[in-house]
């Protein structure tokens, strides 16, 4: 019975982001951001070398945790404990809950609310945007973080169990903290900017080939998908992104991209997709289409994670 422990750990993890979601308060993740905060007051200089040490001294902590206590436990508390590890790198549920509460905002013309909703979506400058704007970053972002927080914590647990989720959820947090190219991270945050690429090269790529066949359940193209992906993601300046975003902007038959504004700079970003810019509606759609895409990846997590763990009890 060993060989299920972990499928049945992420399906666990699964349903409590289903459930509780992320806590507004003494989430697992805001409290390494601020061992972060306070670990970079002792190792930041304007170098790629400190940054480096910065981002190894936090992500090899969490491995090494998540090592030693996957190591300790076995049976239903090794199930357990990569429940709560998964749960704790999830963050789909919140994603989805965000998505659909600034397509209400804005379908009543609320765009202060909208605005002041923006930064738990993405780090864009709220203030230079309008309706349109505001429904374009918020798809983007959704498209992007079906990726980030949904599909890439479930392929690094069903590969690599606890210790993994937990390397990969530090990783993409020092990528969102440090990992931008504002005058004081340029440098310092390259490390964690070029993990956050390694880590979420595959699972991006996954989310591109999942939203293309959940596509048709929103009433979106899979060819159109693809076409977009092939076509559209590899001019997105971040390896990654790029290919979500591509391969929703194909499925919901919008265009997604051109100038993107953040505080610390303006980005020209291609167009994604040949359609229509997004409207409310296309916001809805792709909220849905990012559950979709969200549960068809746990299938697939469960799926590997259980065949690989059947394999090795089999090996002699």
């Amino acid at each position: 019975m060993t060989w299920r422990v972990r499928p049945v750990g992420i399906l666990a993890g699964y349903l409590a982001d289903l459930v509780f979601a992320d806590p507004a308060r003494r989430h697992p993740v805001a409290g390494f951001g601020r061992c972060a905060t306070t670990l970079e007051g002792l190792t930041y200089r304007g170098s790629r070398m400190s940054g480096a040490v910065h981002t190894a001294i936090l992500v090899g902590f969490l491995t090494a945790v998540g090592a030693l206590l996957q190591r300790r436990v076995r049976g239903p508390a090794r199930a357990a404990l990569i429940a709560g590890a998964t749960w704790t790198a999830l963050g789909g549920t919140t994603l989805a809950r965000t998505g659909s509460a600034m397509a209400d905002l804005l379908a009543a013309d609320d765009i202060g609310g909208a605005r002041a909703l923006l930064p738990s979506l993405c780090g864009r400058d709220p203030a230079v945007l309008d309706a349109a704007g505001l429904i374009r970053a918020a798809c983007e972002s959704v498209a992007e973080n079906t990726s980030d927080a949904q599909v890439a914590p479930l392929v690094w647990a069903a590969l690599a169990g606890t210790p993994g989720v937990l390397a990969y959820r530090g990783i993409n947090t020092l990528d969102a903290m440090i990992g931008n190219r504002s005058a004081r991270y340029a440098q310092f945050g390259w490390a964690a900017a070029r993990s956050d690429d390694i880590a979420n090269y595959l699972p991006a790529r996954l989310t591109g080939v999942l939203t293309a066949l959940c596509a048709p359940l929103v009433g979106g193209s899979p060819s159109r998908a693809a076409q977009a992906w092939r076509r559209d993601a590899s001019q997105h300046p971040s390896p990654n992104a790029g290919v979500p975003e591509a391969a929703f902007a194909g499925a919901l038959g919008v265009r997604l991209g051109g100038p993107t504004r953040y505080r610390h700079q303006l980005e020209i970003r291609p167009s994604l997709g040949d359609g229509p810019a997004p409207t409310v509606e296309d916001l809805r759609r792709a909220v849905r289409l990012s559950r979709l895409v969200q549960g068809a990846a746990l299938i697939v997590a469960v799926a590997v994670s259980a065949a690989g763990r059947s394999g090795q009890r089999r090996r002699p």
